[in-house]
């Protein structure tokens, strides 16, 4: 059994606009640009980073709703971009997605039952008893009400959509869940809940999850592995543990500091995270953290740092080169 579920090498994804309505010049959105990273079987990834860093493309890359500019990525060994026919159809089944909006990604017109069943009516050929079943283990193993079925999903509260959109997506016992901010359109006080559903059903069904999330605390709660992006690029990657409670990126740093303490009496740092997140249309030359960084140094302005092992983790930083 290999012990990398996915892995992605070198994945770029560059998008061409048009700068104008006429103009024949066009420009590239680099969304994501040289990142990889590995996922093992029953464990967590979490992706964090500003606003247009580059993580939802990364997820829509591994979803196959995006194909990569360059790079690659690989499930189970296979390489995604030879898959067809049936292979390819055995990844949709085995990857499957939770998104952001719990009421946005449910069809308001089916009953609970129909939309936990589709997956299944689509992929598998079963006696409508046997999907019955398997809709109502699903509906009770993610907390609902066992009349859940036969409602519909304006019918219930926020966090109990969620629970909805999560049976659907273990309705085909995928090997991999991408989840993207699946916790940030609800309460604070429901989002501890789903994050511990979602734990408890990793250990029960040896799930592996790729989390999407600006929320620093749940990605430190839920990942095995943390990976930080900036601008389309990885600037440090490694243990959770290690990257959450001694960051050495100065953008790791200062993300985290940005945050409240996990204690009360835990001191904060002075490190605050100043200015704008520049274009990913032209971003900056070397380091393109270094137009933010207070650590940054002449050599940032023009030599791209590479991720290199520091201290448990990968750091892509010249403070640490030597």
């Amino acid at each position: 059994m290999t012990t990398t579920l996915l892995e992605a090498r070198g994945l770029i994804k560059h998008f061409p606009i048009g700068r104008g309505l006429f103009a024949r010049s066009r420009q590239t959105v680099r969304a994501v640009d040289g990142v990889s990273f590995a996922i093992a079987p029953g464990r967590t990834l979490g992706v964090v980073g500003e606003s247009g860093c580059g993580k939802t493309t990364t997820a829509k890359l591994v979803l196959r709703l995006e194909t990569p500019t360059a790079g690659e990525i690989r499930f189970d060994g296979q390489d995604l971009g030879t898959l067809e026919g049936d292979a390819l159809r055995r990844y949709r089944r085995s990857v499957q997605a939770v998104f952001q909006d719990p009421f946005a990604s449910l069809n308001p017109r089916m009953r609970v039952g129909a939309i936990i069943a589709e997956p299944v009516v689509t992929n598998e050929r079963l006696p409508a008893a046997d999907v019955r079943a398997r809709v109502q283990a699903l509906v009770e193993r993610v907390g609902l009400p066992r009349q859940a079925p036969d409602r519909f999903p304006h019918e219930f509260s926020g966090g109990q959509r969620q629970r909805i959109a999560i049976a659907r997506a273990l309705a085909l016992s995928p090997k991999l869940v991408v989840l993207d901010e699946p916790v940030s359109a609800l309460d604070v006080s429901i989002r501890a809940q789903i994050l511990n559903l979602l734990r408890d059903l990793q250990e029960q069904f040896g799930l592996s999850y790729l989390f999407i999330a600006h929320d620093l605390a749940a990605v430190s709660h839920m990942s095995h592995c943390v990976a930080v992006m900036y601008l389309g690029t990885i600037a440090e990657i490694g243990d959770a543990r290690t990257v959450v409670t001694k960051p050495l990126h100065p953008y790791t740093q200062a993300l985290f500091a940005a945050a409240l303490p996990a204690r009360p009496d835990d001191p904060q740092t002075d490190e605050v995270l100043s200015g704008e997140v520049p274009t990913p249309i032209d971003p900056p030359s070397g380091c393109r953290f270094h137009t933010r960084c207070p650590a940054a140094m002449p050599r940032c302005a023009t030599e791209t740092p590479v991720l290199r092992p520091v201290d448990g983790r990968e750091v892509a930083c010249h403070l640490y080169d030597s």
